[in-house]
């Protein structure tokens, strides 16, 4: 659901991408990939176009042919981003409820140990786009949404008692686990995310 190691990001961004051409296509992933680096290591508002373009080695006229504005790059960055999470619970093996909640969650333990870790990528996005109208705030709130339904269909296939309540837990908790993993020891997190399981989904 989550990744850090940045090459693994890019590369499984490039066979996403969908060129218009051999050229067009290199010239569009050079510029996702670097702003991919920059945006998760030092900070959407932080990075400026020019430092893209020049970093990727394309002309400013090709980024706008890609991007006409930085808000569309950062949209593209986030959506790509998205898109890999759902990918990697799609290729999760089918298992009893229980156990695919687990899964799920156990992409939080393996994203945080892998290294590079600096939050999670959509709270760092949705604290510099604040507003909820933005096609940006809507993708990581629609994100999100995925997430909490994703975990409540296995709740309620795990007949819990209240799964849309459950799920919100689980989700506030993720939100939790993946900033202490910043702010503490990320080797902590795996047994942090196995304990709160445990106690979320006892069942009476």
């Amino acid at each position: 659901m989550y990744h850090t190691d940045l090459s693994v990001i890019v590369k499984r961004m490039n066979k996403t991408a969908s060129p218009t051409g051999p050229e067009a296509g290199a010239a569009r992933r050079r510029l996702l990939d670097t702003a991919t680096r920059l945006f998760y290591t030092e900070g959407i508002r932080a990075v400026g176009i020019d430092r893209i373009i020049a970093e990727a080695s394309v002309a400013k006229a090709t980024f706008y042919n890609h991007f006409p504005s930085k808000d569309d790059l950062v949209l593209a960055y986030i959506e790509a981003l998205d898109r890999l999470g759902r990918d990697a619970v799609s290729a999760l093996p089918e298992q009893p409820p229980r156990a695919m909640i687990a899964a799920i969650m156990g992409r939080i333990s393996e994203a945080v140990v892998a290294g590079g870790w600096r939050g999670c990528p959509f709270l760092n996005a949705a604290a510099e786009y604040p507003d909820p109208t933005s096609p940006v705030r809507q993708a990581i709130d629609a994100r999100r949404a995925w997430y909490h339904d994703s975990l409540q269909k296995c709740l309620a296939a795990d007949r819990d008692p209240a799964p849309s309540v459950t799920a919100a837990l689980l989700v506030a908790l993720s939100d939790g686990l993946l900033e202490a993993a910043y702010l503490d020891d990320p080797e902590d997190i795996p047994a942090l995310v196995d304990a709160a399981l445990e106690r979320l989904l006892v069942r009476p």
